[in-house]
């Protein structure tokens, strides 16, 4: 039996389907948005029925504002360029299947030549069509158009700001808990390694599951980036804006934090030894390491909590002094005291 994923690659009409759905209220607004821009559009302009309407009110209703503001904006652009190229073309030119095709192929060119986005680029090919193909060409009709355009992308706007404008807090909020809370179990599991001396194989168990967190903070920045674009143009996004810089911070702070535990592991991975345990020292920096995950998970509980962040003395203590050092292990104990030393000052913010 062959593996789905074999199965699924070889299949193209799979990958018509996504792995979520939109969410329910997205498509609600969607239609709302396209009904209503029509229904305008009817109203304001008489004419026949205003697709340019219906078509920039399905493209700019977005998960978020500012999404939908600069799907606007690259909509209408098209839209404009599209319809001043084929008028002008229609008027010179005259009305062909030469002139449509010509009309598409210097579309292409201007917005490369522009260097325009693919939004902006596919529409003014798309609009420049559809007008010399739609019927008779006049400065009326042209002008009716861009009107059309600009009527469905406010539309769209002021839907997708009126009807629950989502904000993408929380996944983010939870991602960067949860990056805290895994940061915090990696120095754990140094620290009890340390206390029961683990062999190479568990160590290296041990460095696979720190470097996981390195993919890990890469997601939780990429939760964060979408939760600050859905706070932009926001009416909702002024009390969550707060929450979100010091997830932010959080997360910058434990970037590093992240690099250190993973540097540590590796560290402890590559120079291990059965008498490692025995060294007094490791048994101080096995407690360091400690007080550094009960820290981190301190922050983690925090996170959680959306407690305002204060000012509060970690459970490290002074830095650990090595008067007379192992002549056998001395390499890996200076490695890590000084990686503990660093992590001491990213906690205490004494970094900068």
């Amino acid at each position: 039996m062959r593996p789905v994923a074999s199965v699924v690659g070889v299949n193209p009409v799979a990958r018509l389907r996504s792995s979520s759905r939109t969410p329910f209220l997205q498509v609600v607004k969607t239609a709302v948005a396209v009904v209503a821009a029509v229904l305008l559009c009817q109203v304001v302009i008489d004419g026949p029925f205003p697709t340019f309407a219906a078509i920039a009110a399905l493209l700019v209703v977005q998960p978020s504002i500012n999404q939908s503001f600069v799907k606007g904006l690259e909509r209408s652009a098209g839209v404009v360029l599209g319809v001043v190229l084929a008028t002008a073309a229609h008027v010179l030119l005259g009305d062909s299947v030469w002139v449509v095709l010509l009309v598409i192929v210097l579309a292409i060119l201007l917005a490369w030549a522009l260097r325009l986005t693919p939004t902006s680029a596919t529409q003014v090919g798309i609009s420049g069509m559809l007008v010399l193909t739609a019927g008779v060409v006049t400065p009326n009709y042209s002008a009716d158009r861009v009107l059309e355009t600009v009527l469905g992308a406010v539309v769209a706007l002021i839907v997708n700001a009126l009807i629950v404008p989502p904000v993408l807090l929380e996944p983010a909020h939870l991602a960067v808990a949860r990056l805290a809370r895994d940061t915090a179990a990696a120095f754990e599991r140094i620290a009890i390694g340390l206390t029961e001396g683990w062999d190479h194989d568990r160590w290296h168990e041990a460095l696979l599951q720190a470097r996981a967190l390195r993919q890990q903070h890469a997601r939780t920045e990429a939760s964060l980036t979408a939760a600050q674009e859905s706070l932009t143009m926001n009416p909702r996004g002024g009390r969550h804006r707060t929450v979100v810089e010091h997830d932010v911070a959080v997360t910058e702070h434990l970037r590093v934090l992240v690099t250190r535990v993973t540097g540590m592991t590796r560290a402890i991975r590559d120079n291990t030894a059965p008498d490692l345990r025995s060294d007094p020292v490791v048994g101080s920096i096995a407690t360091e390491v400690a007080r550094i995950a009960a820290d981190v998970r301190a922050l983690s509980a925090r996170v959680e909590s959306s407690e305002v962040p204060t000012v509060e003395e970690p459970a490290l203590t002074a830095p650990l002094e090595v008067l007379r050092p192992n002549s056998q292990h001395w390499i890996l104990i200076g490695a890590l005291l000084e990686d503990i030393r660093r992590v001491r000052e990213e906690l205490l913010g004494e970094d900068d």
